[in-house]
């Protein structure tokens, strides 16, 4: 299949946010862009069959719409639309797992409650086995030529959040990847907290703490080496914090334009499983959430 983009549509302010953010990535990405909205099939007997005719044409119409609106915005980017049955999460996900990027729109409350991220959303960000960007409309989603969908402080350049224990791989790739299209800076954060076999010697010995805060800069530096050899244009700064991941963050994506987080690809007998760190950073990040799947 041809590389593109795909985003997830209905009428939410939301939704025409993550289209304009996808529009922008498609473009970087010299692919194009596929609008998709799922109806959800089979229509259950409550619902009259004439009604149900008639949210299929305004769905078609939003579709167009938006289309349209991409094209005046980027033109020549090349976009195209497509109205699926079935059930959301899994037809979503099909489409994500087809797709270079996938870009949905997530609701937000307010920076101190933060996202409300329906089911659809989790599940397509829990099972799909390709990157997945969450945007919600506001200051912090706007990208060029956003328009309504959020304009004013936008935030800048990219956070990635990394586990200097785990391969990181996919996610570097992506996020320098961004960063080099966008020209924008990379920032990436590593946090860590002492062992529990260390107790309070970490907290009381200060030569404890600075060795093992020596020990995660120096290993965070190793990581990120030979992408800096690979992306030799990308402006990078390596952070390694004390304390929880979610909260550096979630702090860290205030003022930054994309954060990107990993996930791990793995079946859980339960559904969709996100680790604390994607799930909450999701919920709470003013910046769109890029979950990046790793093994």
């Amino acid at each position: 299949m041809t590389p593109h983009v795909t985003v997830g549509m209905d009428e939410s302010p939301e939704s025409l946010a993550a289209a304009l953010w996808a529009a922008e990535e498609a473009s970087l990405l010299d692919v194009p862009l596929h609008l998709i909205h799922v109806e959800e099939w089979p229509v259950t007997a409550e619902v009259p069959v004439l009604s149900a005719e008639s949210l299929v044409e305004r769905y078609e119409t939003l579709l167009r719409a938006t289309a349209d609106r991409v094209r005046d915005d980027r033109p020549g980017l090349d976009v195209t639309t497509e109205m699926a049955r079935g059930r959301a999460p899994a037809e979503l996900t099909a489409a994500a797992n087809e797709a270079e990027v996938t870009v949905l729109g997530s609701r937000g409350l307010g920076g101190v409650v933060g996202f409300l991220i329906g089911s659809v959303s989790l599940a397509v960000v829990g099972r799909a086995r390709r990157p997945v960007v969450l945007v919600r409309s506001g200051p912090a989603s706007s990208g060029a030529g956003s328009g309504d969908a959020g304009s004013g402080d936008a935030g800048s350049g990219i956070v990635l959040g990394v586990d200097i224990e785990q391969p990181c791989d996919p996610l570097l790739a992506f996020a320098f990847g961004e960063a080099a299209r966008r020209d924008e800076e990379l920032r990436i954060v590593h946090s860590w907290s002492p062992s529990p076999a260390y107790g309070y010697t970490a907290i009381l010995d200060p030569g404890v703490g600075s060795g093992l805060g020596r020990k995660a800069t120096e290993g965070l530096a190793e990581m990120v080496r030979p992408w800096r050899s690979k992306f030799p244009a990308v402006r990078v700064t390596e952070q390694a914090v004390v304390g929880p991941a979610a909260a550096a963050l979630v702090d860290a994506s205030r003022s930054a334009g994309l954060l990107v987080v990993g996930r791990r690809s793995r079946r859980s007998p339960v559904g969709p499983h996100l680790g604390h760190v994607a799930h909450a950073v999701i919920h709470h990040s003013p910046a769109p959430v890029a979950v990046v799947p790793f093994e």
